[in-house]
């Protein structure tokens, strides 16, 4: 049987295509060039002699030479602007917190890289994603500090049916132990963090290629008082204490609010987070993995985040409010994904968060 393994250039996705060999598929790799700094309108990411792309790529060329097997390279770049990019802009602008890596997986990943390798004759497909498939189900990785449903979860259900994922049931410290032994190349290789086209440039600087903020007034939610002047609202996020924009603030004030109108930028002083707390959520654009659809269950707000005990209520086929307790931080654009135990049932996008039922961050 044929497996066409996404080949990354870090150390999972090798790991997985060695076990895949040991089990004895006929494996072959494909590497996806999703971004091209010269084509982006990119300039932090050409300034050095080889772009972090081509890197991933020599280093998935040498891991693919160790285990024996070809390597082919396929350009998804029109593709991941249309689709990936082109959404993240968008979502900045309405003032909201786009998770990428989510439509990455949507549209490329599971999709567009599902089709190339038909075309090279895969029987499956693989990736090196901490996940597991047990039947229909999608779970958990074992590793629950690497488990990556997360972000698989606006995938549509039938393109996890040829998928494999070789190390859901290893942690990190046993994947890279097992590259290693072998001599992969990329044992060490650093995981990448942050958003991939972003990686480990300044976050602020690089949107600011595309969208010129406008300046406006940083105004405390308790006084009404302007307190200082923000630099776009695209650069601030829910809860965020760091680089808020007041001189001395020491992050002793965080971001509670935005109103895209009026160019506003709400804050809060202090450890209180009274102004984060919410206890209802609308979300939208749901996308089913599992035919299960519980009135209780817990959901990830995000990717980092703990899981909450929510009530589900089903508004429509794309929509639903999950009710809580309390929880912090709730962001609209950022992804609220479903768990029963440890199955994935599915997850959408944060359109609404609401506190005893009066709407807040102003949006």
């Amino acid at each position: 049987m044929k497996v066409v393994v996404g080949i990354s250039g870090g150390v999972d996705s090798a790991v997985a295509a060695y076990l895949l060999l040991k089990e004895g598929y006929d494996v072959v790799g494909l590497f996806m060039k999703n971004w091209d700094s010269n084509i982006n309108n990119d300039p932090e990411g050409i300034t050095e002699d080889i772009c972090p792309q081509e890197q991933d790529y020599i280093d998935a060329k040498e891991a693919c030479d160790i285990l024996g097997i070809p390597l082919y390279r396929v350009d998804f770049i029109k593709e991941y602007w249309d689709n990936v990019f082109s959404y993240f802009l968008k979502e900045l602008e309405k003032g909201r917190t786009p998770n990428p890596d989510i439509m990455c997986n949507k549209y490329i990943k599971f999709d567009l890289f599902l089709k190339e390798a038909k075309k090279l004759g895969a029987d499956k497909i693989a990736t090196g994603h901490y996940a597991r498939k047990e039947g229909n189900k999608l779970l958990r990785g074992i590793d629950l500090n690497k488990d990556q449903t997360y972000f698989l979860s606006q995938v549509k259900v039938d393109n996890f049916k040829d998928v494999l994922f070789p190390i859901g049931d290893l942690t990190k410290a046993q994947v890279r132990e097992i590259a290693k032994k072998i001599g992969l190349n990329v044992a060490e290789k650093k995981d990448s963090t942050g958003i991939c086209f972003i990686g480990e440039r300044h976050y602020q600087q690089f949107v600011q290629n595309y969208l010129k903020g406008r300046e406006g007034d940083i105004i405390d939610i308790r006084t009404n008082e302007v307190i200082g002047k923000h630099q776009g609202l695209m650069n601030y996020t829910i809860g965020q204490r760091r680089n808020v924009g007041l001189s001395g603030d020491k992050q002793r004030h965080y971001v509670c609010g935005k109103n895209v109108k009026d160019n506003i930028l709400y804050v809060a002083f202090g450890e209180d987070s009274e102004y984060l707390i919410s206890d209802e959520a609308v979300i939208e654009d749901m996308n089913y993995i599992s035919s299960n659809k519980p009135t209780f269950a817990t959901c990830k707000f995000r990717y980092r985040g703990e899981d909450v005990p929510i009530r589900i209520e089903y508004i429509s086929d794309k929509e639903i409010i999950v009710k809580y307790d309390s929880a912090k931080s709730v962001t609209p654009g950022q992804a609220c994904v479903i768990y029963l135990g440890n199955e994935c049932i599915g997850g959408g996008i944060i359109k609404e968060v609401r506190k005893q039922g009066k709407k807040l961050w102003y949006l």
